[in-house]
């Protein structure tokens, strides 16, 4: 086993993908004796979806999932219109998933562990990291089961195990940041069948107190709603208290709450982890980073720590470490950004902003880059590499994301016509202009769109990391 990851929620499981697809011996152990069942992290952002084409996933979770519902709003029992958290916005060239994508986490995590099962990699629940140490060449751990405990050993451990992270824990990093103590809220699934369920529903007090009130967004594939509302300090977390607020803001008297299948009290929670790194241990997802789910940014940020750390490890696995410190300063820096956006749109639900909702281009991730500070280029090293259609050898319509998908890097050379460069862990294309030929593997930018995303010339490179970011111009 080279790689031990401890916590299989979204972040675990696609870290363990990533790795897997590359041949990388994987464990992936969870201590909860079931796999999770609620919707929790049920938004997926546009750049998540993206990650999901590479991985190979995103047509299922398309076709279990559903766009954002359009939400009725009720303020004192009265209806007042309908809402949307952002206007669908159409596909470019450049960006193929531009919206949203709503989906039960709990379905999510099922279509990420029947892709790992592809590799031969399976999670083991109910096994619980006790114990590690490391040294230069590794990682022992001690893994409990039943009573039973292992010991095992790892180049590299990484803790994608929540908040209560128990690697964060034993490595003794700071979860720096704050908890509100004076904000509950109850989160859960529930069934409301006098609902239509195309819809998601908002009954509260009045527009400048939200707080007041209770939300049901519908969850794809069944007849339950996410349902979040507040919770005073000596109630408890169940029907009762639900039912309460929709009799109280709903101005109906036929909606009747059942089955409450999965629920939760959050409070808000924002914290940073001081590293992400020590030595050979890793941390990503909530033990690196605990979000508001204010902006549906914390599983999104989760899965694309992951993303980011798959290859870099499989090449220190392969005797480059150069790109492992990059891991978190990069994804560091990310974090700490969310975590900001996530805090403001929080304050403005507390506050009862008009545009509280709102959730426009900055929630979507896409915007994400890892540029150095002083560079303004149009599309500089550390950006999100752009998607473009363009036509194969044999003259059939595919995009460069179909380029780009798998373990490997993409070197794209903008109106090569004679023999490509090679560059080590990665496949070369010329991306051609109408009218130009070659012999070696190519595509054709019919429409000029390549070449415009990436403000290219003639003649420039530009390798495209494995997880989807510019490495390099030349």
């Amino acid at each position: 086993m080279q790689v031990l990851i401890a916590g299989a929620g979204p972040t675990g499981l696609t870290l363990a993908i990533d790795l897997a697809r590359r041949g990388v011996p994987v464990r992936l152990v969870d201590q909860a004796p079931e796999f999770f069942a609620g919707s929790r992290g049920d938004g997926i952002q546009p750049r998540t979806l993206e990650v999901f084409d590479d991985l190979g996933v995103l047509d299922k979770v398309l076709a279990a999932g559903a766009p954002t519902p359009v939400m009725r709003a009720y303020l004192g029992g009265e209806f007042v219109g309908e809402r949307r958290m952002a206007e669908p916005v159409a596909p470019t060239p450049a960006v193929p998933y531009p919206n949203l994508w709503t989906l039960g986490q709990s379905r999510t995590e099922a279509i990420l562990r029947d892709r790992l099962a592809e590799f031969g990699v399976r999670v083991e629940t109910g096994t619980a990291l006790v114990s590690f140490e490391q040294d230069d060449s590794g990682v022992t751990a001690v893994l409990g089961r039943d009573g039973v405990r292992e010991t095992v050993r790892a180049a590299y451990l990484v803790g994608a195990d929540g908040g209560r992270s128990t690697v964060r824990k034993t490595l003794g990093i700071p979860f720096e940041g704050s908890t509100d103590e004076s904000l509950r809220m109850l989160l859960g699934d529930v069934r409301a069948d006098a609902l239509d369920h195309t819809y998601g529903y908002w009954f509260a007090a009045a527009a400048d107190r939200p707080m007041e009130g209770i939300a049901l967004s519908p969850l794809p594939g069944g007849k339950h709603f996410q349902v979040a509302a507040p919770l005073t300090e000596d109630a408890e977390a169940g029907l009762d208290v639900l039912q309460d607020y929709v009799d109280r803001h709903s101005g109906r008297t036929d909606v009747v709450l059942t089955d409450l299948t999965w629920v939760t009290v959050w409070r808000p929670n924002i914290r940073l982890a001081r590293r992400f790194r020590a030595g050979r241990v890793f941390l990503a997802g909530d033990a690196a980073h605990a979000h508001p789910p204010t902006g549906g940014q914390g599983m999104n940020t989760g899965i694309q720590d992951a993303y980011n750390l798959g290859w870099k490890l499989a090449l220190a696995l392969n005797g480059d470490e150069s790109q492992l410190d990059s891991y978190e300063s990069e994804r560091r820096a990310v974090a700490a950004r969310v975590l900001g956006l996530s805090t403001e749109l929080l304050d403005k639900l507390v506050e009862g902003d008009e545009d509280a909702m709102a959730r426009g281009e900055d929630t979507r991730q896409l915007d994400i880059s890892y540029r150095a500070p002083g560079d303004h280029g149009a599309l500089a090293v550390g950006d999100r590499a752009p998607d473009a259609p363009v036509k194969d050898a044999d003259g059939r319509p595919v995009r460069l994301f179909d380029l780009f998908r798998g373990p490997q890097a993409t070197l794209l050379c903008f109106g090569a016509t004679g023999p490509l460069p090679t560059e080590p862990g990665a496949r070369s294309y010329a991306v051609l202009r109408p009218g130009s030929t070659t012999t070696e593997p190519h595509v054709i930018d019919v429409d000029g769109h390549a070449f415009t995303a990436y403000a290219a010339a003639e003649g420039e490179h530009v390798l495209v990391r494995p997880d989807g970011y510019l490495g390099r111009r030349s």
